[in-house]
Order: C-alpha cells, then structure tokens, then sequence
C-alpha cells in the first residue's frame, strides 16, 4: 500500500495525495486555470520541473508567469531555443554553456566564422519559429560513459568534457526539445510555446572556454528574454536611456577622463573630473572622521611572503603584478589593503580599551584583470579603494556592524540613492579556516544585519575565502543594480598574520576583523554616480559649478570681478568672457552640464545685479551679487556641511 503524500500549500492548507504526485496533477487538482497557468513547481524551496514526481511530504508553490522565479524559466528556455536555433541553421557549430542572467541569457558557440549582426537577426526570426512548433521539455538521465562518448562521436567536444567534469555522484540529465537535445541539470518549462515572444538578441561577443584565457576564444550571443511585449518594450527603453547616461561618453562631454592603449585599465583624470574625485573622497573623508576612524597610508609594493603568509598569494596570484627586485625577492602590486592594515594594527601592544580600532586608506590597488572584463572606468586595472578595517573583540562585532551599516546607508541617501538592497553572502567551496570559525563568523554577521532592521536576501556560497559578507546593492535612477558597498567578518586573517590585543584577563587574544567599504572603489562609483545623474550632479558635487558668460565685451570687466567673489566664497566658477553669442555660450555649459549660468551683460554691470539660468531651465532671475554669492554658497554645501576647496590638497 503506497503512503499519502501531504503537499502543504503557499496559504497553509494541506492537500493529501495517494502517493507520489507531480506538480501538474498538484494544479490540476487545485483548478483548471491553474493548471493551464503552471510553469514548474518549487517544492522546499526548490524549482522543479512540472512532470516530476514529488515522493514525500512537500511545501509546494505552483510557479505560473508572475510568479519571480518565472524569468529565470523563461530566460534559461530561452538560451536553450537559441543553441537549437544556432544549430539549425549554422550545422557544425559546437555548443557549450548557455545560462540565464541578470536580464537574460547567453549562450557560447565554437565556430570558425564569426557571427554578424544579420546573423542574430535570422537567429531570432528562428528562435520565433521553434516557440511556435510548441515542443515539450522532456528529461532523460543518461549512463555517464554513453553520454561522454556519444557527445564526442557527435563532434561536440566541449560538452562531453563537461560531462566528463560532473561529480561522479550527480546524475547526467539531457533534455529535449523536439529533436533537439542538450545538458542540463534543469528545470525547464513545460513546452518550447511558453516561452513566448517577448525576447531579443542584443549582442556578440568574445568569451574564453570556461572564463580562462589560456583557452579557446568562444563566440557568445546574448541576448534578452521578458514575461510579455510590455516588460520587453521597457527593458528596451531603458537600454537607450543608459546609452545616453553611458559615463565614458559623457565624461567624453565633460571634460572628466580619457582611456587610452598605453595605459590599459587606468584612468587618465582631467582637472574636472579629478576636482568630481576629490569632492567625493573629502565628503567621505569628512564622514568617516565624525564617525571615529583613523586614515593610514601603505605601501604599493609588498613581499611576497606577506602576500603567502595571509593566504591571497594562493588565492589571487593570477591577478597580481608582481616585480622581481635585484635581489631576486619578488614583490607585488597590492590588490587590497588588509593584510597591510593588520601590519600597523601590529606595531606596539593592543589592550582591549583600545578597541575597537577603525582604520581607514583610499588606497591605491592593482589587479590584473582580463583584458575583455575591462569597462570604461567601471572595469579598471588601476583602483582606489574606500577601504576600512575595524579591529574589534568578539563582543563588539553586532555594535560595529550596526554602526557601519548606519553610517553606509547615510552616505548612500547623501549621494542620491534611496533603493538599497543587502544579500549574505555565506561560506564559499574554496574558502580558509574551519567550519567551526565559519558558523561563528556567520553567526555573528547575521546577528548583526539583524539588529541593524536591514532586510536582506541569501546569496549561497559567495562569501570571501576568509569570511561571509554583507553586499549592498545600489538602485540607480533608471532602475539598474550596482554592488557596491561590502561589510566582511573575519576571524581568519588576524589569526594567519599573528594579531593579539590584550584582554581584561591579562591574556593575548586575536581580534576580529571586519572589512568594509561604502563606494568599492573610486573609480567605479563614480562611473555610477555619472550615469545615476546623466551627468547633471547636485551643486555641491558638479566639478564646475557656476558659469560666468558674457553677453557683450563692455561686460568683461564686471564678469571678472563676480568670478573672483564666487571665487572667494568657495565657489567653483568658470569664466567665460569669449567672444561668442550668449545662446552658443548657454548651449555650451548645457552640454557640459554646469548646474548654474550667470549671464552678465551691460545692464547687469551697472546695475551690479546677475541673470541667473539653472541647467535645464528656461526661466531666468535677477538678483543683486552679494545675494546671489550667498544663494549659492549655501547651496554648494556638501551633506557634510562643507564647501570642497578647487585647489589641490
């Protein structure tokens, strides 16, 4: 006699079944609509497939269209339609990878020719047709050896060495659609028609053979997958406005930065934009100073043994400069400031009435980073890090956390961004320290989010390799997602590079290390805050404040002298007493995205007053120069309180 499944639903009812039952018979049972809505089943927290037999007790949601989990489905089935699609019209093309993504899908090809714009668009129009054949998914799981030597008698080399690397304990799952078969571990939809319409393919390009450049160059195709025409037709509006934010062509505009060959992955700042970079870092500055943390300087060039000794040399090797001196010691470039930090933190003798101890560095790293990953500013070789290190006793880790992740979500409202989310990130398979460390670690990080009142999500198995984290995800003005700030707990580095403090006891004990940033780097936040703002930064964070532009010559005099007052207030001005027409003037500093236009003429000079024009205004106001120095001045304060000097430090 076959025992009763107990299925427990979303609203807590329970439903009994007499025996295994899949989730379509679930929906079925439930309703008609339902059934006809249904995607894939989640049983325990898991999707699955709608046709697979649930053989026990389960907590079970019917997965239909708005369900969230639906765009991972429809995106993954989607990736799976173009690998079909590829082959049908390009035989001989070898698949290899192709899964779902932020905002869609991709898929990497082995193929001689390379791939044209014309190409993506017969791609697509085929992809449309196999939607419209409505073809089932279905699961078959094969004998490990048949299945290497199948792929491999097929020509399709990269899958059967996929294969050949899946634990011996996994099972080998092939799925059809149609005649039609790949890899996968699944799920899928049921049918190839549920996908629907609402995708698109947006680009080629390189990718290597399992992301190592030492391998085979691979051609990926990306490409975009929605609910509905709605959904897709607003995703598409928001490519052509980030197109339009892009930072590298409006730093292009303003005069901000320039990229070039002879300096891969670094950034050439121009006065403006270093003037962007310097109001910023002496913002956070300010910040951190008020919140009781000490800024320090370490060196760029540090021996490898310090690098083996905290376990990075191990861990990120590859994306290091390293020099060998004359001596034949080798040195590397630092990619990150901890174990730099901990060597300060070790001068001397540390008593627990010391601590905590919050030592801070904009500190300048270097990572190697693949030529392909580079981004404009946002993708660089050469950074500067906000980087923090808080030295502290196990009792103070919630306190700390707390305080940091107040202090971060502060800045981030300061800088324009409301929308913050926090992921865990927990224990990573290649990690250092022991499980007991870890479940401390993790304990006491989520302890602390906790007591913080900070929503958050669980991001499995992407924490540092020597601690979870926090991540803190930025929602920018057109609704992308930055990471950018991070909060890390760490009882492993003191214990690797011999840090103590002194406790009440008169015993030696390690500290624990926190790691955080709020930016991430300079470099990158920047790129962020460029593209959240198009360009048109508050007052206080515009690299030029104020344009001074002449109407007539018989102005110049006059416009000096205002020039000079802003000047003297603090002001970041610009003086423009050319001899173009106004309007040229205004369009100018408009494209430049200079926040205010005084516009000085004759009558302005006699009568000592300005014409003032805000960015993007039609309207103009008259005032008196004294009152308008002082309207500004106190408008150009940072959320600091403060006015950033435009004279170097």
């Amino acid at each position: 006699m076959r025992s009763k499944v107990a299925i427990t639903l979303p609203d807590g009812s329970v439903r009994e079944y007499d025996g295994p039952v899949t989730g379509a018979e679930i929906a079925q049972s439930i309703g008609k609509r339902l059934a006809k809505d249904a995607l894939a089943v989640k049983v325990d927290g898991a999707v699955r497939d709608l046709a697979l037999p649930i053989a026990g007790d389960a907590r079970v949601e019917i997965v239909t269209r708005s369900h969230s989990d639906a765009l991972e489905l429809i995106r993954h089935d989607a990736a799976h339609i173009l690998a079909e699609a590829v082959q049908e019209l390009y035989p001989g093309t070898q698949v290899t990878i192709g899964p779902a993504i932020a905002t869609g899908f991709y898929y990497d090809f082995a193929r001689d020719e390379p791939f044209t714009t014309a190409d993506l668009e017969t791609i697509e129009a085929r992809m449309h047709e196999i939607v419209n054949r409505d073809e089932p998914f279905t699961c078959e799981v094969w004998d490990r050896a048949h299945a290497v030597e199948h792929f491999e008698g097929m020509g399709e080399r990269y899958k059967a060495e996929l294969i050949a690397s899946i634990p011996g304990d996994e099972p080998i799952t092939i799925y059809r659609q149609g005649r039609w078969y790949d890899l996968c571990r699944g799920p899928h939809l049921p049918s190839t028609g549920r996908i629907g319409h609402a995708f698109k393919l947006t680009k080629v390009a390189g990718a290597y053979w399992r992301g190592d450049h030492r391998n085979q160059m691979l051609q990926r195709i990306y490409g975009t997958a929605w609910r509905d025409e709605k959904e897709l037709e607003a995703y598409q509006r928001q490519l052509e406005e980030a197109e339009r934010r892009d930072h590298r062509r409006l730093g292009r505009e303003m005069d901000l930065f320039h990229l070039q060959e002879e300096a891969t992955g670094s950034v050439f700042w121009h006065s403006k934009g270093y003037v962007l970079w310097r109001t910023l870092e002496n913002y956070v500055r300010r910040r951190i100073h008020d919140d009781g943390y000490v800024e320090v300087r370490t060196p760029q060039l540090i021996d490898r043994s310090l690098w083996e000794a905290s376990g990075h040399w191990e861990k990120f090797r590859e994306h290091m400069f390293t020099v060998a001196g004359e001596d034949e010691k080798v040195l590397a470039l630092k990619p990150m400031n901890c174990p730099a930090h901990v060597q300060i933190y070790r001068q001397g003798i540390t008593s627990y009435r010391d601590l905590p101890i919050r030592m801070a560095e904009f500190g300048s790293c270097h990572r190697n980073e693949p030529s392909g990953a580079l981004h404009g500013i946002m993708r660089v070789r050469a950074f500067t890090q906000d980087d923090a290190h808080i030295f502290c006793t196990p009792d103070q880790i919630t306190e700390e956390s707390v305080r940091f992740c107040r202090l971060l979500m502060s800045v981030y409202r300061d800088l324009g961004f409301e929308d913050v989310y926090v992921k865990f990130s927990d224990r990573p398979a290649t990690r250092a320290g022991s499980d007991a460390v870890w479940d401390r670690a993790e304990a006491a990080l989520k302890e602390a989010v906790e007591a913080a009142g900070l929503p958050y999500e669980l991001n499995p198995g992407e924490g540092a390799f020597y601690g979870p984290k926090l991540e803190f995800t930025l929602r920018d003005a057109i609704g992308r997602d930055w990471q950018c700030g991070t909060l890390q707990v760490d009882f492993v580095l003191p214990e690797r590079l011999d840090a103590e403090y002194v406790g009440e006891d008169g015993q030696r004990h390690r500290p624990v290390m926190l790691h955080r940033a709020i930016l991430g780097s300079m470099e990158r936040f920047i790129g962020v805050l460029i593209e959240h703002y198009a360009g048109r930064f508050p007052l206080w964070l515009a690299p030029v404040q104020v344009a001074v532009a002449t109407i007539t010559n018989e102005a110049d005099a006059y416009a000096a002298e205002v020039h000079a007052a802003l000047a003297r207030a603090g002001i970041r001005a610009e003086l423009d007493t050319r001899n173009e027409k106004i309007n040229f003037k205004v369009r100018e500093h408009s494209l430049a995205k200079v926040p205010l236009i005084l516009a000085i003429g004759k009558r302005e000079a006699e009568q000592r007053t300005v014409a003032l024009r805000r960015l993007g205004g039609q309207q103009q106001e008259t005032l008196a120069l004294d009152d308008a120095v002082n309207n500004i001045r106190k408008e150009a304060l940072s959320p600091a309180g403060d006015l950033v000097p435009d004279t170097p430090f």
